[in-house]
């Protein structure tokens, strides 16, 4: 689910809709949870939909660690990639704002968390790099595990409306890291290697 201070809005014919604040979410607040209304697909599962239904499933899908693809029931599905995101994924099944997210800016991530499945060269936004790579959560985990991390000191001091999607334990495990008891897991634990699982 995402969080409730968003909305969708139509940005260009080239680009589609995109998902923006409405009201000011804080850096450390946690903007999406996978929540039971999210479908999880197995290949089988996309192999037996109606041949109509499979482009949807690759534009508005993601892969998780187990090569299995997230539709997600609600706006979310339209979250645009940002080499600089202002949300980033965690290895704990939600996304969190890395920095603040102004009303009417535009919620992003880094397509390079998705386990995409081939290279994808998004519109140039001035920054060293060019093309999102299937591998990139390889190779980039360390810095985007820096970000979480000063991320995931703010979030229990900011207000969490999607607090009651999470579990006990994913939410005293953010109390632990803001405290300094343990390290965030990391973001490469998202990491779907294909080529082993052929």
């Amino acid at each position: 689910m995402i969080h409730p201070h968003t909305e969708l809005k139509f940005i260009s014919a080239e680009i589609g809709y995109g998902v923006f604040a409405s009201q000011l979410i804080p850096a450390g607040t946690i903007t999406w949870v996978k929540d039971p209304l999210d479908r999880e697909l197995s290949k089988t599962d996309i192999e037996n939909l109606a041949p109509i239904c499979r482009p949807l499933v690759e534009t508005y899908t993601y892969r998780n660690n187990k090569g299995n693809y997230v539709l997600c029931w609600d706006i979310a599905r339209y979250t645009n990639h940002s080499f600089r995101p202002n949300s980033m994924a965690t290895a704990y099944g939600f996304e969190i704002a890395v920095s603040d997210i102004k009303p009417g800016e535009q919620l992003t991530n880094d397509y390079g968390f998705l386990n995409i499945i081939e290279p994808f060269r998004p519109s140039d936004e001035g920054t060293r790099r060019k093309t999102v790579y299937p591998d990139d959560l390889l190779k980039y985990h360390k810095q985007w595990d820096n970000t979480l991390k000063k991320a995931f000191v703010r979030t229990p001091h900011v207000s969490q409306p999607l607090k009651q999607l999470l579990s006990n334990a994913q939410w005293e495990t953010i109390l632990k890291i803001e405290r300094g008891e343990c390290e965030p897991e990391s973001i490469r634990n998202n990491y779907f290697d294909g080529q082993k699982n052929c």
